[in-house]
């Protein structure tokens, strides 16, 4: 509402600017709707439909406007003729069809946000109060798991300040309209760099013979955090400094590249990072120095990797160059839809599909029954069981046990290092 308004601004000070006042005839006048310009009497005067008409349906032609100049002045126009002049049709069912498919899209991307916000709750709380599962991995999943809780709150909230308030049809929207959009679109940054940390650390495990976890978790949580910060600093910074008006929700202007380009390029890193790490396991599972056991593993690994590459934002890069006009319906579903329930993937991946938080969830249960059953007194020490190996994670960590098959100085493990 906020563009239409500034569009109709716009054209009326075009309009008073270039108007003639005339003695005889019609002056040129700004009839609150489109811009007249000065004519003779008798004079038919006939201009294109205003371009603002196209912000309340995609489905106008571009019809004309006529007015006559009388000897009592300009003749009058009722405001239907001006809507039926320009091509919409009152008894056209299209508005409301569309009306009710973006009511289907928040139905839809509501229940997914709360069922990632619900999920990735519940996962945070099993791997901070189960010790054993206090790694470095976990630390990365539960930042993660933050950042996506961060985006679906901003979500909720964003949903509340601009269409249950209002705020969008205010042009000169208050400063909490904006912290909220800045929010929100800083949520959303800082999931997708927090995915290439995933990629960036899950490469780091096959990759590199050495690998110290600790070293690097302050990098990771400087990529995760801390480049979202500066990306949305000088998206603020830009949007102030040109005064865009309204709640700076807007995102086909020149200011919404600062924020696309790294999305993009984060995307596309993790892309090229899932290639790399797709090349490291089929050389491992084909390596003769590797057992069958351990082959087999890394099958396994490689089918999982396969399954989290959707989940990593590549189906973004699709729709990243197209313009926004063409199959915006299918564009709404995948990013809105599908897009809210990649916290609820992310934390049935990350956490309870994982073999070693599954097997600690069974070892308290089992500690907790068996105390139960002798008695509260009873100390009770089982030893903590590890993974089936049938899991993503669990795979992972092995991969950063070296065994002694896997510190042989072959061939194939030079090969690996070249990668």
């Amino acid at each position: 509402m906020c563009d239409i308004m500034m569009e109709i601004e716009r054209e009326r000070d075009i309009c008073l600017a270039q108007a003639e006042n005339k003695t005889t005839g019609c002056s040129g006048m700004w009839d609150k709707i489109v811009c007249w310009p000065s004519a003779d009497v008798g004079e038919v005067v006939t201009i294109p439909c205003p371009k603002y008409f196209f912000y309340f349906t995609s489905h106008l032609h571009m019809g004309n406007l006529s007015k006559t100049c009388t000897e009592d002045g300009w003749s009058q126009i009722s405001t239907v003729s001006y809507v039926l002049d320009c091509g919409f049709n009152p008894n056209s069912t299209m508005d409301d069809e569309t009306g009710e498919f973006y009511g289907a899209i928040k139905v839809g991307y509501t229940i997914g946000h709360s069922m990632s916000l619900i999920s990735l709750t519940i996962a945070i709380i099993i791997l901070c109060l189960f010790r054993k599962l206090h790694c470095t991995r976990n630390y990365i999943h539960m930042n993660l798991f933050v950042s996506f809780i961060l985006k679906a709150t901003a979500v909720f909230i964003k949903d509340v300040v601009l269409y249950e308030v209002g705020e969008t049809d205010n042009c000169h929207s208050s400063v909490g309209c904006k912290s909220v959009v800045v929010f929100f679109q800083y949520a959303i940054m800082a999931s997708y760099f927090w995915l290439l940390v995933e990629g960036l650390y899950l490469h780091a495990l096959l990759a590199v013979s050495f690998f110290f976890e600790k070293k690097y978790f302050w990098w990771y949580i400087l990529i995760g955090w801390g480049a979202p910060t500066i990306f949305i600093i000088a998206w603020v910074i830009t949007k102030a400094y040109m005064n865009d008006p309204g709640c700076w929700d807007i995102i086909n202007d020149n200011p919404w590249w600062i924020i696309k380009t790294p999305i993009l390029v984060t995307i596309l890193v993790n892309f090229f990072l899932f290639i790399c790490i797709i090349r490291i396991l089929r050389q491992k599972i084909n390596c003769p120095d590797i057992g069958r056991k351990e082959s087999h593993q890394y099958s396994k690994l490689a089918k999982s990797t396969l399954l989290l590459i959707p989940l990593f934002g590549i189906n973004y890069i699709i729709f990243a160059f197209i313009p926004d006009h063409i199959h915006p319906q299918v564009r709404l579903v995948f990013d809105l839809i599908l897009g809210s329930f990649q916290g609820f993937v992310v934390a049935v991946l990350y956490c309870f599909l994982n073999g070693e938080v599954q097997a600690e969830i069974k070892r308290k249960w089992r500690r907790w029954m068996l105390q139960r059953f002798l008695g509260s007194d009873t100390k009770y020490q089982q030893p903590s069981t590890g993974s089936n190996g049938n899991n993503f994670s669990t795979q992972i960590t092995m991969l950063t046990k070296s065994s002694p098959t896997m510190r042989r100085a072959s061939a194939c493990q030079e090969n690996f290092s070249a990668i």
